[in-house]
């Protein structure tokens, strides 16, 4: 069977589009987990950040105001202490590596926190304890998926679905991300369960600036089944990339850090 050389420029020009289409869903892919890694960065830092926020508990009857300063360094070592109000002042959280601990003092009791409990509700709050601590990182568990892009609150964003490798125990079944396109800031975020059914979305707001970044420094955590229901977390004062020593996130400095 002879091909005529017509056909033969058919086939090439198939071929070298068929190589570019897949280079092109590559660098998406690339440039999607890009885009992750840097808008964690923005909060954690490349090396550490210290914090001072403040979480309130919206219900229907009531609301309820917690105060915490955090540590972190990379994406291996979290320290979150409670602050304020008087009856949990002192309660510790400490994440190392795939680890997690919780120290309560009005029990003078450390428990550490099973997978099983890391999507549990993070001190009564819509925030999971895995929300807070980070147990896993967007950037190393779930695969990314750039959709397209869309505005939000004026920010040109990239839309990024977020799916969990194999393996990878994590608490969501799937998650889509709004991040702006220029300084890389969460500006919305929807979390699935394994079912498909959207749980809670997270609105990002109040951006300025914190520790010499942007930032949005409110974020409101809303479950979309529980009318009247939401956390607000508000950050106050951040510091980023000082130094901190891994001997700062053991277990016998949670009964000591203030």
């Amino acid at each position: 069977m002879m091909i005529t050389q017509h056909s033969m420029k058919k086939r090439i020009i198939f071929i070298i589009g068929l190589l570019l289409r897949m280079a092109g869903s590559g660098l998406r892919a690339q440039d999607a987990t890009e885009i992750i890694r840097k808008a964690e960065e923005k909060f954690r830092g490349v090396k550490s950040s210290q914090s001072e926020m403040t979480m309130t508990i919206v219900r229907p009857t009531w609301t309820r105001t917690i105060s915490l300063k955090s540590w972190s360094k990379g994406s291996d070592y979290a320290l979150i202490l409670v602050t304020a109000p008087a009856r949990d002042k002192g309660t510790v959280f400490l994440k190392v590596k795939k680890e997690v601990w919780n120290w309560m003092p009005s029990i003078d009791r450390t428990i550490k926190l099973p997978p099983s409990m890391m999507s549990q509700s993070w001190m009564g709050s819509d925030f999971t304890n895995d929300d807070l601590v980070r147990e896993n990182t967007l950037s190393e568990d779930y695969e990314h998926k750039l959709l397209g892009e869309e505005v939000i609150d004026g920010y040109e964003c990239y839309k990024i679905e977020l799916t969990p490798k194999e393996g990878a125990a994590v608490v969501w079944g799937k998650i889509l991300m709004w991040i702006s396109k220029k300084e890389y800031l969460q500006l919305k975020a929807e979390f699935y369960d394994e079912d498909g059914y959207l749980v809670n979305v997270m609105k990002g707001s109040n951006v300025k600036e914190l520790g010499g970044r942007l930032l949005p420094t409110r974020l409101e955590m809303i479950p979309v089944e529980e009318e009247g229901h939401k956390t607000i977390m508000e950050y106050h004062n951040i510091v980023f990339d000082q130094p901190i020593s891994d001997r700062f996130f053991t277990v016998q400095n949670m009964k000591r850090v203030r």
